[in-house]
């Protein structure tokens, strides 16, 4: 008699599934937009032209850097986890899990939202009570956590047949636009008596948080039998969506009337005070297309709820794998090989958080994205150093093309951007934002006296200090701390004349909101810059004597002092 095979936990006892580039190229299309929808708050704010130019220039200085960068390491390190396998590669498992713990945290905070937005939408046609929005919320979650947990060629299979039609009613937008062009879509370019800040401060947030989550797809990358399509669907998926956006809007500011680019709004076209998409059809096909693209809204909202639970799920579950979360979150079904102890998780607090106030949260998710888009690009820097780029092309891996200048291209920006956001963003979110980032190293050595981390497989390999946490890791809390303070102390000059000389902040308000909090960032700053010097003195120390081996040897290994402490 054979006996049965145990059922193996993990990322090992994930099923792997044949996915289409087609699946890869809709679940990206889910994850960063299914549909235009929050662009109509841009256009009042930046103003017509310059909506159109930031959606127009992001595709080339955001959306294609980062989804370029996410590919390369998709093609080298195809992993579950995506992100957080790449950072822990390049820099270890402190900034490996705060990598994880910034995208997995972001998902659980966000995910309420769609939820609660369909739960809206919803009660615009049909008036429902407190009882029958609970039960709506219920079964919208429940549906998509069935679908979850049938595996991700299910969740791929219902993503492509929701981004259809969410392609469908934006081209009919953009068709119907276009065919009643009667108005210049430019006019006004900003609005009257703006400056040049004042239009990119008030578009350029909104212009990243719609071209961004192409990293997302990566957390499933152990799930896919042929993990080259990922590189293959992000070609793909970038410039539709950049088309999905830049055609309906210009359709949609060509054909409503001169004027009315100031009343723009997710709710324009369901209700009578503001214009939207759906005002195109109803303005011009009849009353009965506000309820069709209603319904649009609608789906929108589930098909980015569907693929976020897929990839948020997996977050916590790689963490747990590599003994850095409790082991419960390794759980995997033993028929479908997916991991529904995260699915079911991260639908239990959906629903949980989709009946809360998301202003305090969404500050916070913000400046973790942020963070995760400013260590991808330096952790792609020190993959290149890890696996040169001969020896990629020797294994037919997909390569950046134009060498270390376009590197600095594909890195910088993405970089320079999420810095520039931090600080445009305001005075909360900066400041929530980094306090809610402390959180990452409280839970990292919480979770690693816990759970035992990376030391548990591999003692030798990651031996501890007398704290109980890896060698090293003192220092890199201390970079942390450094950087985080640092941020706090230079953003604050900044922020002050942000809110009070060109917002409209009293200095007062801004006084007793914002004083303490940089104070104790720059503490922070202070005693991560402490920590800094009395390593960077061992540090000296160590090249010391390695110079004079290097004048024994003749060999000499030059490496960044940065990269080094990180």
């Amino acid at each position: 008699m054979s006996q049965e095979q145990p059922q193996l936990q993990g990322v090992a006892g994930l099923k792997k599934h044949d996915i289409k580039v087609s699946g890869i190229v809709f679940m990206l299309y889910c994850l960063v937009a299914a549909g235009a929808f929050g662009i109509e708050e841009m256009i009042p704010e930046a103003g017509p032209g310059m909506t159109l130019l930031l959606l127009c220039i992001f595709p080339f200085i955001w959306a294609y850097p980062i989804s370029s960068l996410v590919a390369e390491c998709s093609s080298v390190m195809p992993s579950e986890g995506g992100v957080y396998v790449w950072v822990k590669e390049a820099f270890g498992e402190f900034w490996g899990f705060q990598t994880g713990w910034w995208a997995t945290v972001s998902t659980y905070i966000t995910n309420g939202v769609y939820v609660a937005l369909v739960s809206g939408y919803v009660s615009q046609m049909i008036p429902m009570s407190y009882a029958g929005s609970l039960a709506l919320k219920i079964g919208m979650i429940t549906i998509f956590t069935i679908v979850n947990l049938l595996g991700l060629r299910e969740v791929g299979t219902v993503s492509t047949v929701l981004s259809l039609l969410i392609v469908a009613a934006f081209l009919l937008v953009a068709i119907v636009g276009f065919c009643n062009w009667n108005a210049n879509p430019v006019e006004p370019f900003m609005p009257e008596d703006y400056t040049l800040i004042d239009g990119l401060g008030g578009g350029i947030c909104i212009c990243i948080w719609m071209y961004c989550g192409y990293e997302c797809i990566s957390n499933m990358a152990g799930e896919v039998k042929n993990p080259q399509v990922i590189p293959k669907g992000l070609k793909i998926a970038m410039p539709l969506v950049a088309l999905t956006y830049v055609l309906p809007t210009l359709g949609g500011l060509a054909t409503l009337p001169q004027g009315t680019w100031e009343m723009w709004s997710t709710e324009g076209g369901f209700s009578g005070d503001h214009v939207g998409y759906a005002t195109v059809l109803t303005s011009n096909l009849g009353q009965a297309w506000g309820y069709v693209f209603l319904v649009i809204a609608i789906i929108s909202q589930c098909a980015i709820f569907n693929t976020y639970l897929a990839s948020g799920s997996r977050g916590f579950f790689v963490l747990a794998d590599d003994h850095l979360c409790p082991q419960f979150l390794v759980k995997v079904s033993k028929n479908r090989g997916v991991p529904y102890v995260g699915i079911l998780s991260l639908a239990v607090v959906t629903f949980i958080l989709s009946f809360n106030d998301f202003t305090t949260l969404v500050s916070m998710e913000v400046v973790f994205m942020l963070a995760l888009y400013i260590i991808l690009p330096i952790s792609v820097i020190k993959l290149r150093h890890k696996l040169p780029v001969e020896e990629r092309r020797k294994r037919g891996l997909y390569i950046i093309p134009g060498g270390n200048k376009a590197l600095i291209f594909y890195c910088g920006f993405p970089i320079v951007i999420a810095i520039i956001a931090l600080l445009i963003n305001g005075t909360d979110y900066l400041t929530t934002g980094l306090m809610a980032l402390c959180s990452g190293p409280i839970a990292y050595i919480l979770f690693r006296k816990i759970c035992g981390g990376l030391s548990v497989n591999d003692p030798e390999g990651n031996p501890v200090n007398g704290f109980g946490i890896p060698k090293g890791d003192t220092v890199r809390i201390g970079v942390f701390s450094l950087c985080a303070g640092a941020m706090a102390f230079f953003g604050q000059f900044w922020l002050r004349w942000y809110e009070i000389s060109w917002g409209e902040w009293e200095p007062d308000d801004y006084d007793v909101f914002c004083n303490v909090i940089p104070q104790v960032q720059t503490g922070l700053a202070i005693g991560g810059a402490s920590r800094l010097h009395s390593t960077s003195t061992s540090w000296k120390r160590r090249q010391n004597h390695s110079s004079t081996n290097t004048k024994a040897t003749g060999h000499r290994n030059k490496r960044c002092p940065f990269l080094v402490l990180c």
